[in-house]
């Protein structure tokens, strides 16, 4: 069965590599760009699964169960096969939470992960200085910690992705625009053919079975050549990297919704900022926001008061409108489109259950997840 991949960045390069394990598919992935070129490279990594407010029967929990759980295989996998590291912080999330927070609810929360098998830690303040003494606690009541959780440098994990899924023989064709889609009409339509433009500006086709959008924000336009519309829109999110050592033991810390992680080297990310569109659709970067940034940091780790900002930047999300986050199924009136996209801050966390539910789908021939 012939596979056509609309978009390589990290939820793309998952799909591809999930579906190459399967024998009997045809594989191959069309980007724009690079691999991890859009929201993926702009994004900090950071998985807050068990720690996430999700009640336990809801769907946004049972996919970050299945990436939690699919995560503690998959880089070992990937590690085994490439025959290197992929970056992270494996010490888990440390949230501070400040006086005023309803921390019963916290509690109750880490009831409930336990026995889910996701045990929370709820520390005072006492507890957090003296494992992480450089940690401001003066200003908070308690802290909830979650070992499972953990932070994965995008880029390096979707480039990974890339070359095992190649290894399996997927064909990854980068600098591809798709133009337009053939459709063929009947009961219900079918995409059968791809006409894209090529790095080198020649115009060819591809033909598919079915085809996997994963395309953030170009989702919206492709399926509008479908015409389908899915309305994605832009989120801006700014962060920066300071020139910093954090201890190598620390884990991601996060308060008041700013992160900050040790990526080693001395350097340390912090982010990151959520910035809306304006009535016109158009997303402008506050240049205060990389200022809060470090300064809401700084209120919980002091040293980064001396620290000098050694690079930042800024990658849209994509935000599904008008339904939630992430869009997962069937494209409504095709029998063979698939949409896998709109994460909008969680691509890297919800990206391995995304491509086991897109594996699954295909498998089964399903009409819907």
């Amino acid at each position: 069965m012939r596979i056509a991949i609309v978009g390589c960045g990290i939820v793309g390069a998952a799909i591809a590599y999930e579906l190459s394990r399967v024998s009997g598919f045809e594989i191959t992935v069309f980007e724009t760009e690079n691999p991890a070129s859009g929201s993926t490279g702009a994004a900090l990594g950071v998985l807050m699964g068990a720690i996430s407010q999700k009640k336990p029967k809801s769907r946004a929990w049972k996919l970050r169960e299945a990436s939690l759980r699919r995560y503690e295989t998959l880089i070992p996998e990937l590690e085994a096969k490439l025959d290197r590291p992929i970056p992270r912080n494996d010490n888990g999330v440390l949230k501070l939470c400040f006086p005023g927070e309803n921390l019963e609810k916290w509690e109750k929360l880490a009831q409930v992960r336990r026995e889910q098998g996701f045990p929370l830690e709820i520390w005072s303040p006492e507890a957090v200085k003296s494992r992480y003494p450089k940690i401001e606690t003066a200003a908070i009541a308690a802290a909830v910690y979650s070992p499972q959780d953990r932070q994965i440098q995008p880029i390096p994990l979707a480039r990974a992705l890339v070359e095992a899924a190649r290894g399996h023989g997927v064909r990854f064709v980068f600098g591809a625009t798709v133009m337009e889609a053939e459709i063929e009409t009947g009961e219900t339509r079918c995409c059968r053919t791809l006409i894209y433009k090529d790095a080198n500006d020649e115009t060819r086709q591809h033909s598919t079975d079915w085809v996997v959008v994963s395309a953030g924000l170009g989702s919206t336009p492709f399926s509008q050549r479908l015409r389908e519309p899915v309305t994605i829109q832009p989120v801006l999110g700014q962060a920066i990297e300071l020139a910093i050592a954090l201890p190598s033991e620390y884990p991601v810390v996060t308060a008041n919704d700013v992160h900050l992680v040790s990526v080693g080297e001395g350097r340390a990310w912090v982010g990151a900022t959520v910035e809306f569109p304006d009535a016109k659709g158009y997303v402008i970067p506050d240049p205060r926001g990389l200022q809060m940034l470090k300064s809401e940091a700084m209120r919980f780790y002091p040293e980064l008061v001396e620290a000098a900002i050694a690079r930042q930047w800024q990658g849209l999300r994509p935000r599904p409108v008008d339904r939630s986050a992430p869009v997962i199924g069937t494209l409504p009136g095709y029998d063979n489109v698939v949409l896998a996209t709109g994460h909008y801050r969680n691509g890297v966390l919800l990206a391995p259950a995304t491509a086991e539910a897109v594996c699954m789908l295909l498998l089964n021939n399903h009409s819907a997840i």
